[in-house]
């Protein structure tokens, strides 16, 4: 036991205890620096993940200002840089800003208001066209429209005013006075959900900017497309649509012809002998369960819009767009609860009766030989607001834009009570 204590025994168990000693306070010294190594770097992605979240939002509301910017009120100058006759009657006219400032983009089945200054007129004519391309093409907006002659029954009558004059009268280079693009009827491009897109005539132009924005943005989600025609000269973009329908799996073109000529192929020049119907929907489609979104003569969208209701179609799955001076009215639902009201024109000192037979207030005042102003006659461009003094109105139309509070849309309104318009 003596030995065990001897001075060089005692020594060396010291040292193996400070040895000891220092082993532990070096791992522990070392686990705490790991932590500190792990810790800081933690850290460190943290702050990383943060600042690009704060780069994606500032680059975010960078682009919003910037669009922002770009949009416009009132009217704006625009060249037309080309012009390219698309058969059918239809032009295509390319337009791009003669500030040489950007684009800001729309949404696809959007319209631009045009205020045309013709010879011959006071005032402005102020008409609406749809846009027929898609906002992946930001350096110029485009519109097809078609020349509208004198009514087949009525040939005394003269033509379309401003479908005519953009036809005979505006040629490349012109500059024309354009509100920006505008409109409730467009196709939600932040869904995928499958969609019926149904053209007929020069109803194609929206439904054909929403068949180019999807394609456009590699979205796979379902497409069927209809376009209706009488037969084969009246078939604009043809080499268009079929090279999409080539491309895109997701696509399902059918051309409709409901009077083929002899040189029109079945098969070839179009896939449907006859009408775009609800009929035809029922033998094509999957099932009725799409988004179906409408533009052509009023008569076609009146017969599907109503057959696809009977068919089982939700109506917040129906959208269409209503143009010309036919369009689209709830007639049911105001003949069913038709009233009488008095409805006083304050400036021309006339006060009538309303009895529900006529499709809108502007209608309405024409037949009493009351002038008003109106371009579309749709709910789009505006011109044929009216200030609303005494009353209310309803509209058998959504509007393109809402009026201001106190202001309503005569050509797609009517009264809700007694009256009072500053007209």
């Amino acid at each position: 036991m003596d030995a065990l204590l001897q001075p060089g025994t005692v020594q060396v168990i010291g040292a193996i205890i400070i040895l000891g000693a220092l082993l532990q306070v070096s791992y522990l010294l070392f686990t705490n620096f790991r932590k500190g190594s792990v810790n800081a770097r933690l850290d460190q992605l943290a702050l990383r993940e943060m600042e690009e979240k704060v780069e994606l939002a500032s680059a975010a509301a960078a682009s919003s200002r910037s669009q922002v910017s770009l949009t416009w009120n009132g009217v704006r100058k625009f060249r037309v840089e080309k012009k390219i006759q698309e058969g059918g009657d239809i032009c295509s006219f390319y337009l791009v800003p003669h500030s040489g400032r950007g684009l800001p983009p729309f949404k696809p089945g959007q319209y631009l208001t045009f205020q045309l200054k013709m010879d011959g007129q006071d005032k402005p004519l102020t008409r609406c066209y749809s846009l027929s391309d898609c906002s992946a093409n930001p350096d110029y907006y485009r519109v097809s429209i078609k020349r509208v002659p004198p009514p087949p029954n009525q040939p005394e009558l003269p033509p379309g005013k401003s479908s005519n004059y953009f036809h005979d009268q505006v040629q490349e280079g012109d500059i024309l006075d354009v509100k920006a693009p505008s409109g409730n009827f467009y196709l939600d491009m932040t869904k995928n959900t499958p969609v019926v897109l149904i053209g007929g005539g020069v109803g194609i132009t929206p439904v054909l900017s929403m068949l180019n924005a999807i394609c456009d943005s590699g979205s796979k989600r379902e497409v069927w497309f209809f376009y209706g025609v009488r037969f084969g000269t009246e078939h604009v973009m043809k080499e268009h649509l079929e090279q999409i329908a080539q491309e895109h799996d997701n696509v399902h073109l059918r051309v409709c012809y409901s009077d083929a000529q002899d040189t029109d192929e079945l098969g070839k020049d179009y896939q449907v002998d006859g009408w775009v119907s609800v009929d035809l929907f029922k033998k094509e489609l999957p099932s009725n369960n799409f988004d179906f979104l409408i533009c052509g003569p009023p008569p076609m969208m009146n017969a599907i819009t109503a057959d696809l209701k009977a068919w089982g179609v939700p109506e917040k799955q129906i959208h269409f767009e209503a143009f010309g001076p036919a369009s689209v009215k709830k007639k049911q639902e105001q003949e069913a609860d038709a009233k009488t009201y008095k409805v006083n024109f304050a400036k021309s000192g006339k006060t009538l009766t309303w009895d529900g037979k006529d499709d809108s207030l502007l209608e309405f005042a024409e037949k009493n030989d009351i002038a008003m102003d109106c371009g579309c006659r749709a709910g789009n461009c505006g011109t044929c607001v009216a200030a609303v003094l005494e009353g209310d109105v309803e509209y058998m139309n959504e509007p393109g834009a809402m009026p201001e509070a106190g202001s309503c849309l005569t050509c797609v309104s009517v009264p809700k009570s007694d009256l009072t318009l500053e007209a």
